[in-house]
Formats: C-alpha cells, sequence, structure tokens
C-alpha cells in the first residue's frame, strides 16, 4: 500500500507543479470562482460544453499543492464525460473525501482522482481537496436551472 501511495503523492506533485490544465480557454461557456477563505486558495473554471458533453475544462488562480493538483485532475477525469457523468463522478468523489463512500468499485470510476483518497485523513486538508469540485458542481447545478 506504501508504493501506491507514492505513486499518488507523485501525480499530486507532479499535478500541482506544472499542470497543462492551468490556461485560459476560448469562448468558455462558464466561468466560476472558487475560493477558500480559510486558506486563500481561489481558482477559476473555465467550462466549454459542446451540447451535454463536457468538451473542455481549464483553471487558472492559486492555491496549495493539494488545491492545484486535485483541480487539474479534476479536469482530466471529467473532460470528455457527459454531465451526467460528471455530475456522478463528482458526488463520488465528496463522498470519498467525506468518507462516506469506500467501495472500490465506486471509486474505480474516479480514476486518477482517487489519488486524493489519503486526504480524508486530513481535517485541514479537505477543503482543499474539494474547492474545484464543489465549484463545477456549482457550474452544472446553474447550468440546469
Amino acid at each position: 500500500m506504501d508504493d501506491l501511495a507514492d505513486v499518488y503523492n507523485d501525480l499530486i506533485m507532479e499535478h500541482s507543479m506544472n499542470s497543462y490544465n492551468k490556461k485560459h480557454l476560448n469562448n468558455p461557456d462558464f466561468c466560476e470562482i472558487g475560493h477558500n477563505p480559510n486558506c486563500g486558495d481561489e481558482i477559476t473554471l473555465e467550462l466549454k460544453l459542446n451540447g451535454d458533453i463536457i468538451e473542455d475544462l481549464s483553471f487558472t488562480g492559486h492555491g496549495c499543492a493539494i488545491s492545484q493538483a486535485s483541480t487539474s485532475i479534476m479536469i482530466d477525469t471529467l473532460r470528455g464525460k457527459t454531465v451526467k457523468e460528471a455530475k456522478e463522478i463528482i458526488a463520488t468523489f465528496i463522498g470519498m473525501i467525506k468518507r462516506e463512500i469506500t467501495d472500490e468499485e465506486d471509486l474505480k470510476k474516479l480514476e486518477d482522482a482517487i489519488a486524493f483518497r489519503n486526504v480524508s485523513h486530513m481535517p485541514a486538508r479537505v477543503k482543499c481537496a474539494l474547492l474545484a469540485w464543489h465549484t463545477i458542481e456549482d457550474i452544472l447545478n446553474k447550468n440546469e436551472k
């Protein structure tokens, strides 16, 4: 299991330091700021929809390694998914972080985002890991209205 934790840590560090998802999109359909007043993390998510498909996502902003990596990995995980699939993945990620979802089969749909599983044991980092996920959830919920 420790080897797996190392792989996850490497993945988180890689995404936090040089994320290719950190950029502006041309003519995004949605733009939403996510802010964590506790630690000053702030991201702006940009989303492009093609019908019901998340065609592209990107982010800008600043924050700790966890919030930046979580945002970048979330983008990789949700890009190309339908809004319905994305909402299921988002709910699963939030459930994992809150320790409400522990079933391995359920967690598989998170792909690389499962790397944040241990954050659930670090209460101070939970909000960092969830920042982007709550922000995209807001965007998708607004889109439905």
